[in-house]
This record gives structure tokens, sequence and C-alpha cells, in this order.
């Protein structure tokens, strides 16, 4: 990893902003020192030009007077109609002139070098012509070109001023990325505090609308949903932990007795007690493998499944105590695992039977999507009626719940772990669809909806309707 990668995000973000604020100031500075250096140089041509004109009125009227120039950098020459240089400046006095354009009626202006001056320097000269007795002469006013930074004291200002609007620059990204920054710590000391015996816990929010506003949200609401799945396996293993001591307990007791009072049992008696308790319990067991797979969201197999077929070949491996009707639609296709689908069918089966009085009535037949994006090509439906007691409304939504049976009216069976639904409904949605409790005219109706397939032949056969009565 580079060093860059390895440095904190507000140090990294500070950095950029110097140099950035650096390469703009200087940038700046030297724009800055450009326009004063023409503005200084266009104020000395200027000037020159009005000395140069100073002079000239003065050789029109015939009375040059000494000294021609007042500061002494500044330099003049007084040249007449044969070049001649009449009057100059105690710095070029006695030397030729200082330059060879002439001007016409007009200021002319010209950056001259060596020559009459000394050796490397170069001037700002101004010509200005002067009208006598009908000849022209020259009036030439010179002063040395300024140099880039004009005065030190001037670049040392502007200098000065970018180092410090740079520093500005500088503070102002860390006091921002380190107050930006400043919540995101915050919730990381929080989440460090946060473990299995606080789940509660929640990281703070900061005011406003920004990305680390959302941040803090989308964390508490993981957090959330980590809460309810830990209390949801505190609860899960509480719940195995009581289902599965009953048949054992059971067990054990059938056991001790038969220790203390051998003459009172036989071995194929206890034997029909503790294989009454081990089926129980590898029920259980069974129940919890599969929960576990579920929810490690192992995935099934991918198959076209006829539902109809399904459940025939269902109810005709299985032995019934209740009269069951079906209602089944050829070619009724949904793509998912076979084995997953046949254990919802079968869990459905088993709830109505423990709770049906009579009869049963399966149905299997294909909608359309009624709007429902999941079922854009239709849903194929397995229903799953009995003529029991039925659910109350408030509580259908309860008994998908783990380990959740209801009072006695629904648990004629002892023998349910409360399982059962609770797997059935994770297998369907697994497989895209869903699995509930619809309004019937008696007892409890129970509907799987799963996103259809295309069925191998369209054409189809009209429903048909069979009963079953098979009972031990």
């Amino acid at each position: 990893m580079s060093a860059p990668q390895q440095w904190s995000i507000t140090t990294r973000i500070t950095l950029f902003t110097g140099v950035v604020a650096a390469l703009l100031s200087a940038l700046l500075a030297t724009v800055l020192m450009i326009a004063i250096s023409r503005i200084a140089t266009d104020f000395l041509t200027d000037e020159l030009a009005a000395n140069a004109g100073r002079v000239a009125v003065a050789v029109e009227r015939g009375r040059v007077s000494y000294p021609l120039a007042y500061h002494p950098s500044r330099n003049m020459q007084v040249v007449d109609p044969e070049g001649t240089v009449v009057a100059a400046t105690d710095q070029l006095r006695g030397k030729p002139r200082m330059a060879r354009f002439t001007p016409d009626r007009t200021i002319t202006n010209s950056v001259v070098c060596d020559g009459v001056f000394p050796a490397g320097e170069c001037n700002i000269v101004v010509a200005k012509a002067a009208f006598r007795d009908g000849e022209k002469w020259i009036v030439y006013s010179a002063n040395p070109v300024l140099p880039a930074w004009v005065d030190p004291r001037v670049a040392a200002l502007v200098g000065g001023s970018a180092i410090t609007l740079a520093a500005a620059v500088t503070y102002l990204g860390y006091r921002v990325a380190n107050a930006s920054l400043r919540p995101v710590r915050a919730i990381q000391a929080e989440l460090e505090e946060i473990n299995a015996s606080c789940p509660d816990r929640r990281v703070p929010v900061p005011a406003g609308d920004d990305e680390i506003h959302d941040l803090a949200d989308s964390v508490n609401h993981t957090l959330s949903r980590l809460e309810a799945a830990l209390l949801q396996q505190r609860q899960f293993v509480s719940d195995a932990s009581h289902d599965l001591r009953s048949p054992i307990a059971a067990m054990q007791a059938e056991v001790e007795d038969a220790l203390i009072a051998p003459q009172e049992t036989t071995v194929p008696k206890l034997g029909v007690a503790l294989l009454r308790d081990l089926k129980r319990l590898q029920a259980i067991v069974h129940d919890l493998l599969t929960i576990a797979r579920l929810d490690s969201a192992m995935p099934g197999a991918r198959e076209p499944v006829d539902l109809s077929d399904l459940v025939t070949a269902e109810l005709r491996a299985r032995r019934h105590t209740k009269v069951i009707e079906t209602v089944l639609e050829p070619d009724v296709y949904v793509v998912g695992d076979r084995s997953r689908l046949a254990r919802v069918f079968t869990n459905l089966l088993d709830n109505a039977q423990r709770h049906a009085e009579s009869t049963i009535i399966v149905t299997v037949r294909r909608e359309p999507d009624g709007g429902d994006e999941r079922f854009s090509a239709g849903a194929a439906v397995l229903e799953v009626a009995d003529d029991g007691p039925g659910i109350d409304p408030d509580k259908r939504e309860l008994v998908f719940q783990r380990f959740i049976r209801l009072d006695a009216a629904r648990s004629k069976d002892a023998g349910g772990a409360g399982l059962g639904l609770a797997i059935a409904r994770q297998i369907a949605e697994g497989a895209g669809g869903t699995l509930g409790i619809e309004d019937s005219t008696r007892g409890a109706r129970f509907v799987l909806r799963l996103p259809a397939a295309p069925a191998a032949d369209d054409a189809g056969e009209p429903a048909s309707r069979d009963t079953l009565n098979w009972s031990d």
C-alpha cells in the first residue's frame, strides 16, 4: 500500500487543499504582478512622455532650461535637425543620441538596450517631435525598464498575501474535513462499543441531510435488523431447547421407570414408548436442519415443476385420515426445487389433517398477474383448505412464526413443533412467491402463490376433481 493511501482522510483532504491553494495563490500572485508591472510601465511611459512634451515646448520656444529631468533615473536628450545632440542630462552628456527612431507628429516609444546606456541595461525611450523655425527637433526621454517585481515592497506584499491566502485556505480545508468526519468518528466509537450484550444501542445521527446522515440511518437500520435477528436467534435457541427437552425428558422418564420397576415393563413396551419420542425428536431435528439450510440461503434446484403432478404424486405416496378433494388444473408450471415445493405442500397438508373435521380441499390453478410485478407471467396458485375451526384474522400471521402453536382448537396434535408453517413460508418466499391465509366460509384456507412458468402445452385440459378417502 502506498504512503498516501495510509494517510487519514483528513490528512489527504488537507494536503490536497493545500496544494491546490498554493497553486492558485501562486497563479493569482503571478497574474497580479504582471498586471501591476504593466500598469507601472504604462504609468512610467506616460510620465516620460510628459517630460518629453515639457522639454519639446521649451525647445519650440527657444528656451531650454536645465536640469532637463528632475528624477535621478531619468535621462533626456535634445537632438537638432542635423542629428546632433545639443542638450542632455549629466549621464549622457557628450554621448551620441540614445535612439535612432524618430517620431512623426506624435509621441513614439520603444525599448532600447545597451548603446549609450550601461551594458545589459534596457530603457524605455520616448521620442517627442518639436518644430522650431519650420525644422524638426527631437526630444528623447528614457528610464530603465521596470523589473518584473516592480518594487521589492510590492513583491513582498503580493507574495506574503499569496502565502497567507494559501495557508488560510489550507487551514479552512482542514477544519471542514475535520468537522465533516467528526460524525464518522462518533459512529465508529459507538460501533466499537456495541456488542451482543447491548444490541439495542444505535449510532448518533448527525443533523442535516447529507451522505453521513444517510450513512448513520443505514447503519441504524442494519443494527435494528441485526438486533431482530439476534433476538430471533435467542428465541429460536430457547424454543428449540424447550421442544427438544420434552421428548428427551419423556425418554428419560421411561428408562428410569423401567430401571426402578423392571417387572412392570417389557422391552417391546419400552421400545414403543422410546420410538414414539425418538420419532418426534427426529422430526424436530429435521425441521431445525431445514431451517438452518434456508437461513444460510443455500440455493435449491431450478427446474420446471408441474404443481398438479407434484400434488398428485404426494397424495398417492401418503396415508390419509381425512377425505381429500382435489381440483387440479393441468400444466401449472413453476421453476423451483421440486423437493422443497413438495415440503411446502406436505407441511400444509399435515397442518390441515391435524385441524380438519372431515374434509380437505386441495386446489391448483393459474391466475393472471393481478398487477403484482413478481407475477408478471401469471401466478401458479396452490390452495389447501380444511373444514376445521379456522384461524382468527388477527392470528393469521402469528402461525407462520417459528415454534408457534395456537390454542387447543388448533392444537389437537401435541406432536407438532410449530415449525412446519414457518418452513413453508420461508421456502415460498425463497422461490419468489407468497404464502398466506385468506378468507374462507369455513376453516382455514392456506394459499401459496408462485411465479408461473410457461406450460409445456398451453392448450391444457379442463380442471379435474377427484375425491380421495384414505384413512388408517
